[in-house]
């Protein structure tokens, strides 16, 4: 669509672009096809688009995927792109906000790309909500306001890098592919475009940290930027002497001067999580047990593991009030499973502990909840538990209180909608802990889909 039928189309649309929801539309076809191109569709790829408008990716897209995610804000685009789409089963279209789209749901649909042409006004907002630690989206090319995307991939030293560019940078790897000048656009706007590419960064990249922590540092160090960086993050001259000799940096250092790898150390090292360098050790003993569950000894977590004797674990799901189940997901650290999403906590009995002393401390060590436990399950070991006789107990999230997790035990963890699990554990079951799974379906024996679970009482 050139600029010319965008013109008639609006018109017929009665619609004049908005500058509060900034509404620059693309009127450049092989541009639209080139950013099209960039994001590399494969079969089976779920897509999701941003702001699609008047269609102008979106029909560069279309025959590329047979699922095609829409979010657009404008009820009267909304309107013309339901019209002319029609009720297909391959494209889904969203009357949103995409700073408030929910990215859970796209969990069950991964692989998930990400593309569009980002409003100015809302493009930062956008990225933290689509592309945050949270996110289940694997690949995105995006066209933004050239100073955005040149803050998104700014080096350290500069007044462009700040807190945008280490959220972003944290998990991706940003590439500048092209930028786009007004004349692509109507209305044309006063500065340029830039599309940029974001692919994952290696797992391996960085250390194991609490993400959490890392963003509210970013936020306290970049606050204001012209001050040195311990008074924005308002450590002691001690402490803080210690802190830059364990860096590598002066102590007049301020928060442009940081690496994003020095960044990522210095939460390690504000860290006061007691575990926070605490993942399993081989050489912890478990319980060894026989065909009934009954103890004949003792092993250590290598030996057990290894020849696959048979031991005792606890699983504790964590609910929200609202019916949400906490799921974490395992740090790459773990000797099974890393990686994976699994219960809301899970661990092996000490020696000697007993299965509800376990559950309760288990929701402590790795959520950071105090909390009575209820008994849900008794599971039996198999392959895909690691040999397990397993316990599952329920637990509810006190009012006001936050999980808290330790980064060496888990990488992040998030509360999802059951009907979200089921969807997902359908389609995409290698995403999940086998312990999980047995859980899961355990509890769905009992509770299942369309029937309200009671909350315990006592």
């Amino acid at each position: 669509m050139n600029r010319t039928e965008l013109q008639e189309l609006l018109s017929a649309l009665d619609l004049i672009p908005s500058r509060k929801l900034g509404q620059n539309f693309l009127v450049d076809r092989n541009v639209a096809a080139w950013i099209a191109d960039r994001l590399e569709i494969a079969p089976g790829d779920t897509v999701v688009e941003v702001g699609p408008g008047t269609g102008a990716l979106t029909r560069e897209i279309l025959g590329r995927t047979e699922h095609l995610v829409l979010v657009e804000k404008d009820s009267r685009l909304v309107d013309f792109l339901r019209a002319k789409l029609g009720g297909g089963s391959t494209v889904e279209i969203h009357h949103l906000d995409a700073c408030l789209f929910d990215t859970r749901s796209l969990y069950p649909r991964r692989p998930v790309k990400l593309i569009g042409n980002l409003p100015y006004s809302a493009g930062g907002e956008i990225i933290r909500n689509f592309l945050g630690i949270h996110s289940p989206v694997e690949e995105a090319v995006l066209m933004l306001q050239r100073e955005v995307a040149e803050r998104i991939a700014a080096p350290p030293g500069g007044k462009d890098y700040g807190v945008l560019t280490l959220r972003v940078q944290v998990r991706w790897e940003v590439s500048l592919l092209k930028h786009v000048g007004p004349d692509c656009f109507h209305p044309r706007p006063k500065v340029d475009s830039t599309v940029i590419r974001l692919r994952p960064r290696p797992a391996d990249d960085l250390p194991v940290f609490d993400h959490r922590l890392f963003d509210a540092t970013i936020r306290r160090g970049f606050a204001q930027r012209r001050k040195q960086l311990r008074n924005g993050l308002e450590i002691g001259v001690d402490r803080w002497r210690e802190i830059c000799a364990a860096l590598g940096v002066a102590e007049a250092v301020r928060g442009e001067d940081l690496s994003l790898r020095q960044w990522v150390d210095l939460t390690n090292l504000l860290d006061e999580h007691p575990l926070k360098d605490n993942p399993q050790r081989q050489d912890e003993w478990f319980d060894v047990v026989d065909d009934a569950n009954v103890v004949i000894g003792q092993q250590t977590r290598g030996v057990v593991h290894r020849e696959r004797l048979k031991h005792r674990a606890v699983h504790v799901f964590l609910f929200h009030r609202n019916g949400d189940l906490f799921l974490q997901r395992r740090s790459r650290l773990k000797d099974v499973a890393p990686g994976r999403w699994d219960s809301s906590a899970a661990g092996h009995l000490d020696v000697g502990e007993a299965y509800g002393d376990a559950a309760r401390r288990e929701l402590t060590e790795e959520l950071g909840i105090e909390a009575p436990t209820q008994w849900l399950a008794s599971l039996g070991p198999e392959e895909s538990n690691g040999f397990e006789f397993v316990e599952l107990h329920r637990a509810d999230l006190p009012p006001g209180v936050k999980p808290r997790w330790p980064a060496s035990e888990v990488e992040f963890g998030q509360f999802f909608p059951v009907e979200t699990i089921d969807q997902w554990i359908a389609r995409r079951p290698q995403d999940f802990a086998g312990g999980f799974r047995q859980c899961w379906a355990a509890w769905r024996s009992t509770n299942p889909p369309g029937v309200v679970a009671e909350t315990p009482t006592g």
